[in-house]
């Protein structure tokens, strides 16, 4: 979800990629959690941003899959990729990196299952688990929850908490009402007795 989220609304109308250059992708990155994704001192490079975009195109595109037969987030509706060339790039991604699982367990603590990887390069690392989050999610039962923002301005993708939950957040709610009651009283004003 935050890789998809790397695309956004900028609050003026507009969408904002937060991926669009090599600066903004090392601020994205740095963002993370600590040890979540990169080693803090990974230096990205005009190919690293590339293959993170393509990732972050190939989510989108199967998170617009998923969410079928409703609308997929305005932001890149109309230059989705298609799903079939999404679903082969990446699996493509996350089979870049070699990884078998380790047990853990040490003498105070409960097991504990890590992925122990043969790849020496973080820049595959990264790509790969990048890659093999979006294909653990896409393949497990929050996908069922996802759904596109319709909120006027909203680009995000997000998962359901509860049955009824149509927007990402409560400002995306107020937005939408906001806008149906513009547009309810707007058709009603332009009817005026005697006219």
């Amino acid at each position: 979800m935050e890789l998809a989220s790397t695309i956004r609304h900028d609050g003026d109308g507009g969408v904002v990629d937060d991926l669009e250059t090599v600066q903004g992708t090392t601020r994205w990155l740095q963002q993370q959690p600590a040890g979540s994704l990169a080693p803090r001192d990974l230096v990205v490079d005009e190919e690293l941003r590339e293959a993170i975009v393509g990732v972050r195109r190939s989510v989108r595109a199967l998170f617009a899959r998923a969410v079928s037969p409703a609308r997929p987030s305005p932001a890149d509706a109309h230059r989705l990729m298609p799903a079939a060339e999404a679903l082969a790039h990446l699996n493509a991604a996350a089979a870049r990196e070699l990884v078998a699982p380790q047990l853990e367990w040490s003498a105070e603590g409960p097991p504990a299952v890590r992925l122990w990887s043969a790849e020496d390069d973080p820049r595959v690392r990264l790509v790969a688990a990048l890659a093999r989050d979006a294909v653990d999610f896409l393949g497990g039962p929050e996908r069922e929850e996802l759904r596109a923002c319709h909120a006027p301005r909203c680009v995000r993708y997000f998962i359901r908490s509860h049955g009824r939950q149509e927007w990402c957040k409560p400002s995306c709610g107020n937005r939408a009402r906001v806008a149906r009651h513009y547009e309810r009283t707007r058709g009603t004003a332009s009817i005026t007795p005697g006219t």
